[in-house]
């Protein structure tokens, strides 16, 4: 790739981002690290980004509309192993043939690896669900009409009457930002409205929550405690947070990680 088109892709990348990694533009030019440095250091010496210390940043980001919280590639490499053990547990839940609905999550997205030789209806407004899901497996997958938004990965519809009004699905495998005596709490409005809608069209809400989404709080609560069906979350989770989950009927699993053991399982308290 020539001097000039590499300048290109690059001012392209910072721009749709707001920020990039150099690693993230070596793969996306095809060039040597070094090179990508002297380029960022050419289109930042010519005012035309910002560099930034492992990267690059534009001088004046797009303004897409955006979700409060953290972007997906942020939050996939946290608590990983607890992430999957958690979502191996939740995949397990599943019968053939049933449809499903999985919300947007870091944690529910694991759940793609045990699901990839089953063969399931999977309502879903991730896109990277929909899109591993649609490459690694035969399940059939359905994804509601709305914006894409970029950071979190997900879409999410402002229409009343769309595809989600019309499925049903036994059990609703949902990640969340926090998990306390008032509910199952979320850091956007929109997101909220969302999940919402999902969560009408499911008999059974299924939470994949880590252990760390015990201790965080929001002024968001999507549904109190007793909407929840089941919690499946993992070894770290305290006395305190177990004994709040079976004073209001939830099953709890917690899925094992099996770092010492070499493997993963689940038990139910």
């Amino acid at each position: 790739m020539h001097e000039k088109d590499r300048h290109r892709v690059i001012l392209s990348a910072v721009q749709d981002r707001a920020v990039a990694t150099i690693a993230e533009l070596v793969e996306l030019t095809g060039a040597s690290e070094a090179t990508v440095r002297r380029d960022v250091n050419a289109l930042d010496n010519d005012g035309r980004l910002r560099r930034i210390r492992g990267g690059a940043e534009a001088l004046a980001p797009q303004q897409f509309p955006g979700l409060a919280g953290r972007p997906f590639k942020f939050n996939a490499g946290v608590m990983q192993a607890e992430k999957t053990a958690i979502a191996r547990a939740a995949a397990a839940l599943c019968d053939d043939g049933e449809p499903i609905i999985i919300n947007g999550g870091t944690t529910t997205y694991e759940m793609v690896h045990s699901l990839a030789t089953r063969s399931l209806k999977v309502l879903t407004n991730s896109l990277p669900i929909a899109n591993h899901l649609l490459e690694h497996s035969r399940n059939q997958l359905l994804v509601p009409g709305g914006a894409i938004y970029r950071e979190q990965s997900i879409i999410l519809s402002s229409f009343q009457n769309d595809a989600v009004s019309h499925f049903w699905a036994r059990r609703m495998f949902m990640s969340c930002h926090g998990l306390a005596p008032m509910g199952l709490m979320e850091i956007d409005p929109l997101l909220i409205r969302a999940e919402e809608k999902l969560l009408s069209r499911a008999e059974d809400l299924i939470v994949l929550a880590d252990s760390s989404k015990f201790a965080n709080r929001s002024s968001l609560v999507l549904c109190p405690l007793d909407r929840i069906h089941t919690v499946i979350t993992d070894e770290g989770i305290n006395d305190r947070d177990a004994a709040m989950l079976d004073a209001a009927g939830i099953t709890l699993i917690v899925a094992q990680t099996g770092r010492e053991a070499g493997g993963a399982s689940a038990s139910t308290a």
